[in-house]
């Protein structure tokens, strides 16, 4: 089987690329730390597997809610990232949605229509 972590970002924020990588490695970083704790046979197979990580494009705030909706429905990991304002964006505006690790087949249930940055 095999395994992997989706990020979804937001592309109607405009964010340069040093932005939107930072936020794209809080999401990564907060699914594993997640499933690492409450979901480890997923987090032992993804990390075992490579730990593939995916970056794809949501349209904004309303989509990525979604996403994490129909994601938790079906048990999956979430992390909905909200940026600390510092820099390009307001505080606590929504950036993006990591959802994994977890069977490549799960993950596409809610990512496998979104496409590749």
């Amino acid at each position: 089987m095999e395994y992997k972590l989706v990020v979804v970002v937001r592309t109607d924020l405009g964010i340069s690329k040093g932005k939107m990588a930072a936020q794209v490695a809080h999401a990564a970083v907060n699914c594993s730390f997640k499933a690492k704790k409450s979901d480890l046979s997923n987090f032992k197979g993804w990390y075992g597997d490579g730990q593939k990580k995916v970056v794809v494009k949501g349209s904004n705030e309303s989509s990525l809610k979604k996403l994490q909706r129909h994601a938790r429905d079906i048990g999956l990991i979430c992390s909905l990232v909200s940026d600390a304002g510092l820099t390009e964006v307001a505080p606590g505006t929504i950036t993006c949605l990591g959802i994994g690790p977890a069977p490549d087949s799960k993950v596409d249930e809610v990512t496998g229509n979104l496409s590749l940055f």
